[in-house]
């Protein structure tokens, strides 16, 4: 399935840690979330890659925002991570990593996601799943 980039009127103001690493929504839509973050220095480990972690955060990240898009700013929907699995599977070549994930599945209280990570090059860098609660604002 094919999306759009996010609509200017439905990105959210940033929260601190977003502000603080760097990642950018770009893409919104029904059980859909993109984010993007730009690699830098401060992100990687003592390998010179990005430390499992920031795989870690943009994966909680897009899998939490999937399940709660309403189309309307006004009215926000808020889930909780209750389970997280990340696969480390290659690391990137590019300069910057993209997050995308999809709901797959749940009902009114719980939904789950699955996750990837990949590069501008196309490189796969990390997958996960999750299970998430709504909560209300």
């Amino acid at each position: 399935m094919a999306h759009s980039e996010v609509e200017p009127h439905l990105i959210e103001d940033h929260y601190p840690l977003q502000s603080h690493i760097g990642f950018k929504m770009t893409g919104w839509d029904r059980d859909y979330a993109r984010f993007e973050l730009p690699l830098e220095p401060f992100l990687m480990n003592r390998y010179g890659i990005p430390h499992g972690g920031v795989y870690a955060v943009l994966l909680d990240t897009v899998m939490g925002y999937c399940g709660c898009y309403t189309g309307d700013p006004k009215e926000k929907t808020l889930a909780m991570t209750l389970s997280m699995n990340t696969n480390f599977l290659s690391r990137p070549t590019g300069e910057f990593l993209i997050g995308e994930a999809s709901r797959i599945g749940g009902g009114k209280r719980t939904f789950f996601a699955e996750g990837t990570i990949h590069d501008e090059n196309g490189t796969l860098v990390a997958t996960g799943s999750g299970t998430f609660r709504y909560r209300s604002a």
